[in-house]
């Protein structure tokens, strides 16, 4: 509505402040890195939507112009998900966690599910924007029908979703118990004393004894697999005796494989590595999207010439290049590393490879420093939407919460609150069939895409033979 007829800079002014007004609250979580960082990453983000804007101006020409702008919103999510630093947060799609729309995920993924979401805010604003007419009610009636229609549409189609057949599982599915391990670490104001190695190790590993405690006295059923966060030990086990001990140590406590999050040295990985009983550390999987600025410096080069904040990662992590699935008895283990769980192709790809339970591992320590949630449970509401984009359990697992356990339907069998440490154990279904949304993968945003940018020079040549005419008209 803020764009309609406005003129190609007064749309790239309410791109920007509309940008500005999602993104600076959204990613206030920042301002436990640094402010620099929050300020940077807002302002580029709001960039990105102040030009893509104009843009979509030009589809306000358009005739089903709320297709279009549906449209157009899921080609801005596509972008800001590549392009410049591939951040897919503030997606439509991810806030719908539990509602009745969310079941379209697993039909056309992410993509649908924010295509539908934009379709109801558009025909809304149709609506709205049918200007007042003399004549009576039954003149406003007659000029607002067909937006008024076209709104009950969208709506109807987008709750149309609670209605799908999604998550039916099939006779026999085998069921296991997943326990999930949040060890805390040290509730600190900067960052040195937070990321004590051996402390967050030692955490993981006393609550991973606790619960073996309880399982040994029959208070709590024996988990089939324990996963840990990501940075459940920052110090290489293979360099580090006593690190090694205190992880081999829980895992014979349990007596159960444990993933554990890990940082490798040689080259410097982020990952997550299977421990099974009396034989260690074995099969890893290496973290493959990589956070700029934080595990990756971009331009390191050129940057270390104007800032010496390069200094603060002297080091580039190296990505993994592959999917892996654990093999644990009947569970075939997905797993991927917290930014990762934004990433539509990075999910997908480990159920194409064959998993039937999904692992989201992450540490969110440093984003809530002062107290702030809104990080983890932006990253909790993503991974729910994986669950049903999928049809997989999904294990979240965090250093200082939000934990959970999500069932294929996106509910949450069980979760933790924030700074303290806990032990999840649920009963999840194995899951082996395959979503329409895995199967077609990124077909439907490629159509989306293409269809809308069609639709864009249609109405940017429409726009051009306007103009051309007009000084015709003049003479």
């Amino acid at each position: 509505m803020a764009l309609w007829r406005r003129s190609g800079w007064g749309s790239l002014l309410a791109g920007m402040v509309f940008g500005l007004a999602l993104f600076v609250p959204l990613l206030s979580w920042l301002l436990n890195l640094a402010w620099y960082a929050w300020a940077a990453l807002a302002v580029t983000e709001a960039v990105i939507f102040a030009v893509l804007a104009v843009g979509q101006r030009v589809l306000l020409s358009l005739r089903a112009w709320p297709l279009a702008v549906a449209g157009w919103w899921v080609c801005t999510e596509a972008l800001r998900g590549r392009w410049p630093y591939a951040f897919p947060w503030g997606r439509l799609a991810m806030s719908q966690a539990g509602t009745p729309t969310a079941p379209w995920a697993a039909i056309g993924g992410a993509p649908l599910l924010s295509f539908l979401v934009a379709l109801v805010g558009a025909t809304l604003a149709w609506l709205l924007l049918v200007p007042a007419h003399g004549g009576g009610w039954r003149a406003a009636w007659r000029g607002r029908a067909l937006p008024a229609l076209g709104l009950a549409a969208a709506v109807g189609l987008a709750l149309a979703g609670a209605l799908l057949p999604v998550d039916q599982q099939v006779p026999g599915t085998p069921t296991v118990t997943i326990a999930a391990v949040q060890g805390n670490v040290p509730h600190a104001r900067n960052l040195p004393d937070l990321l004590r190695a051996t402390t967050v190790t030692a955490n993981h590993a006393a609550a991973t004894e606790r619960l073996a405690a309880r399982v040994r006295a029959g208070a709590a059923p024996a988990p089939a697999l324990v996963i840990w966060p990501e940075n459940s030990t920052d110090l290489d086990p293979r360099l580090y005796p006593q690190v090694y001990a205190t992880i081999s140590a829980a895992v014979s406590a349990i007596h159960r494989p444990i993933l554990v999050g890990t940082v490798l040295q040689d080259p410097l990985r982020n990952a997550g590595q299977l421990w099974l009983p009396g034989s260690g550390p074995g099969a890893i999987y290496v973290k493959r999207q990589l956070v700029p600025f934080g595990e990756v410096i971009p331009f390191r080069g050129l940057l270390a010439h104007i800032t010496s904040l390069v200094a603060l990662q002297p080091v580039n992590f190296t990505p993994g290049h592959r999917a892996v699935v654990f093999r644990i008895g009947k569970i075939r283990l997905g797993d991927v590393i917290c930014y990762e769980v934004g990433f539509d192709n990075l999910v997908s790809s480990e159920v194409r490879a064959g998993a039937n339970l999904l692992a989201v591992q992450t540490n969110d320590a440093t984003f809530e420093m002062d107290g702030q949630r809104g990080e983890t449970l932006q990253q909790l509401a993503m991974a729910r939407i994986r669950a049903v984009e999928s049809d997989r359990a999904v294990v979240v697992a965090s250093t200082t919460g939000v934990s959970a356990i999500i069932a294929p339907d996106g509910r949450l069998l069980a979760h933790t609150s924030t700074w303290r440490r806990a032990e999840l154990e649920a009963r999840i279904p194995l899951v082996s069939q395959r979503t329409l949304a895995d199967r077609v993968g990124s077909w439907p945003e490629a159509a989306i895409v293409t269809l809308t940018l069609a639709a864009l020079a249609w109405a940017a040549a429409a726009a051009f033979r306007r103009r051309r005419r007009e000084p015709d008209r003049q003479r």
